[in-house]
């Protein structure tokens, strides 16, 4: 009978076959193969499934949730072949779900993150190019960071200033303009990186020094790093990463401002959130609602906004 790390290298290779990137979970499952081995298992249980997904204290329940979602994936193929397996229930970790409050950076924050990530070891000196130019991309862009991940050199329109954003998130597909700085900043990095990268293994435009693209792993481990190094991030023993900001509060930055400069411009937010809302890519207008729910200064903001706006009519 196999092993079962035998049996996740045949698994990762099946999920590789039927199109799937499969980078994050290959390496996650790694991880519990080696904690089973270390527990002297021979098969998969719900208690040492649900026992790794939950062993650190230092993150957060999403991520024991995705955790023991991977297991169950992966248990789930494997009892077809050893019935010994346990796959873990669905709602087993299930709680209601509760977005993350948004950390919102300030300017002088984002300076000192990309300055940090100029910084960044390497051989060739790409991987600082690359970290800062996928840091400046989302706080002027608002993608989110899969999305700039996924962009393809062919995605990245500098001639005309557009970004192609492909099959994201909902399915949904749209074109995101750029400014003229983000534009010189991008041109300045595609330069780089073809001096760098003679021969690209990939269509990726956010690449490593060896020619791939950057995973998304990959990515919220350096930002991580990089966080930790300036303060923003607490650190914790061991390898992990600990809490605080992430790649995603770029995002949230991104959108948050936009709202405040239009209420502080006295333009109709309510006619312009729709707009927001359809540049963010987000599937309903209450997604983009959110910040100003989420954020103290847009809700006092909005309050003023309304109580002018009442008065006006009165």
């Amino acid at each position: 009978m196999r092993t079962i790390r035998e049996a996740l290298s045949q698994y990762i290779t099946v999920r590789r076959a039927l199109g799937v990137t499969f980078g994050e979970p290959a390496v996650t499952l790694g991880h519990f193969v080696t904690f089973l081995e270390e527990k002297g298992a021979a098969w998969i249980t719900t208690d040492l499934a649900l026992g790794w997904a939950c062993q650190s204290a230092h993150v957060q329940r999403a991520t024991w949730v995705r955790r023991l979602g991977m297991v169950r994936g992966f248990a789930s193929w494997l009892s077809a072949f050893d019935p010994r397996t346990e796959v873990p229930p669905k709602r087993i970790l299930s709680a209601r779900h509760r977005r993350k409050k948004p950390y919102i950076f300030t300017d002088c924050e984002i300076e000192h993150l990309m300055a940090e990530a100029s910084r960044l070891p390497s051989a060739k000196g790409l991987r600082a190019w690359t970290y800062v130019t996928l840091i400046g991309l989302l706080v002027t862009t608002g993608l989110r960071p899969g999305e700039a991940l996924s962009l393809d050199g062919s995605d990245v329109d500098l001639e005309n200033g557009i970004l192609a954003i492909r099959d994201t998130k909902f399915g949904k597909s749209r074109f995101v303009p750029i400014t003229d700085s983000t534009c010189a900043a991008l041109a300045r990095y595609t330069k780089k990186r073809l001096e760098v990268c003679k021969h690209l293994q990939t269509n990726g435009f956010l690449i490593s020094e060896r020619g791939y693209r950057i995973s998304p792993y990959a990515a919220r481990r350096t930002f991580a790093k990089i966080s930790t190094t300036l303060g923003l991030r607490k650190a914790v023993p061991g390898k992990r990463i600990g809490r605080g900001p992430r790649l995603q509060d770029m995002r949230h930055t991104f959108a948050t401002r936009k709202i405040i400069e239009w209420y502080r411009s006295g333009l109709d937010v309510e006619r312009e959130l729709p707009k927001l809302t359809k540049y963010l890519g987000h599937n309903s207008i209450d997604h983009t609602y959110w910040y100003i729910e989420a954020i103290p200064e847009l809700l006092q903001l909005a309050t003023e906004y309304m109580s002018h706006k009442e008065v006006d009519h009165d």
